[in-house]
């Protein structure tokens, strides 16, 4: 007995430790919480363009609709759909393949911006040709571009990493890159698109590690660009002018319209809102409830309170994708941790633009709301640039554990 008692516990420790190694690990083959916040604001926005569209089919403008209230909410189903179904696609795509094709992607993105300027071939709405028309949806490619604006950023950064400190080769490309990009926006025009490209490609370049002193000078002149951009227009002049005093005489009843009516919205949700449904607002008032001014709406039916269950699910979103590019940086790798931080800077960038333009804290611009605004293009693409991300952190995972991605 007095062998057989150690012999006992030595064999109890050892079988323990070995069950302990063998057991599976608890970590999740992937992000869960990043799909289901992405999935709830998507069905959060169904619900909310259903609302914001019904009474869309009683307009002259919609005659073409027969009195179809349900036709933006089918049309949002359907693609819905269609991105979770990309999304899983693009999902198998390992990051070494995005990194791999990045220039190419970039010069392909650039040829259809290209494309939409071609008469015949783009489509135009409201005055402005931004869409190529297939026969299942209208493709927009200025949000291709932003994705492969992350992509191409992410990848330049990490091949002149040497030359960050230099202006020649370390930026100079990029401007000229993102310059052309900026041309062919501007020509459609889409000055909403351009900002959000530039704060993708300027945050990526920082983090990157660009000389702070030439990022300073390029952010200053970056600031003139916009301004004069905006002081050549008359069109864009007497917005900003419209956006400084909204409720002036001759601004109220036009390039203020907008503003207003979404103002007043969110004056008549206050804290919890008139009801799901009870918008007035939407009822022709304000332009565009379904698409650019979803916020407004939110705000008006769900009052202050679905205004910060909204605010709060993308700060998560945006800070878990800085979350996820932080681990790969630590990783090891860097284009994927640069592509997962642009990824946040651009749903966080777009996010508060819209936000802004709603709320009156930026002047009126056509951005649409990630993952809830009614659209094809921006709802697909919006999925396409999560589910890199969502590849970027199970790559995290599988290196974690040892493995090969």
């Amino acid at each position: 007995m007095a062998f057989q008692i150690p012999f006992k516990f030595s064999g109890s420790s050892s079988d323990a430790s070995i069950a302990a190694r063998s057991r599976p690990s608890k970590m999740m083959d992937y992000d869960q919480p990043l799909v289901w916040v992405t999935v709830l604001l998507m069905m959060f926005g169904l619900v909310m363009v259903y609302s914001a569209s019904i009474a869309l089919p009683d307009s002259p403008k919609f005659a073409y609709l027969n009195d179809k209230n349900e036709y933006f909410l089918y049309r949002q189903m359907m693609y819905i759909a269609v991105s979770m179904a990309a999304a899983a696609v693009v999902f198998q795509v390992p990051v070494a393949v995005w990194q791999k094709w990045a220039p190419m992607m970039f010069i392909g993105t650039l040829v259809l911006l290209a494309i939409v300027l071609i008469p015949g071939i783009g489509h135009s709405v409201n005055g402005a040709r931004r869409w190529i028309p297939l026969k299942v949806m209208l493709l927009q490619p200025s949000e291709i571009m932003k994705i492969a604006a992350v992509l191409y950023a992410a990848d330049f950064t990490v091949r002149k990493q040497e030359y960050m400190h230099k202006l020649t080769k370390g930026f100079l490309p990029m401007m000229v890159a993102i310059g052309l990009v900026g041309g062919l926006l501007l020509m459609e025009p889409d000055l909403g698109a351009f900002g959000v490209i530039v704060c993708i490609a300027m945050g990526i370049l920082f983090l990157g590690g660009i000389n702070i002193v030439w990022f300073g000078g390029i952010g200053a002149l970056l600031v003139l660009i916009f301004s004069a951009i905006i002081a050549l227009s008359p069109f864009r002049r007497a917005r900003m002018f419209a956006y400084l005093d909204p409720w002036a005489d001759g601004h109220a009843l036009d390039k203020a319209y907008q503003l207003t009516h979404s103002l007043i919205a969110f004056g008549r949700g206050e804290f919890f809102g008139v009801g799901l449904g009870g918008s007035v607002e939407k009822l022709f008032y304000l332009p565009e409830a379904h698409t650019d001014f979803i916020m407004a709406v939110i705000g008006e039916e769900l009052g202050l309170a679905g205004v910060l269950v909204v605010i709060a699910m993308f700060y998560w979103l945006v800070k878990r994708a800085f979350d996820i590019g932080r681990q790969a940086i630590a990783l090891d790798q860097i284009f994927a941790g640069l592509a997962a931080k642009g990824i946040g800077i651009w749903i966080g960038a777009q996010t508060f633009i819209n936000m802004g333009v709603n709320l009156g804290l930026l002047p009126t611009k056509g951005l649409t709301l990630p993952l809830m605004s009614f659209g094809g293009s921006g709802v697909l693409f919006n999925c396409v640039g999560l589910a890199i991300l969502l590849r970027i952190d199970y790559e995290n995972r599988v290196r974690m554990r040892g493995g090969r991605t």
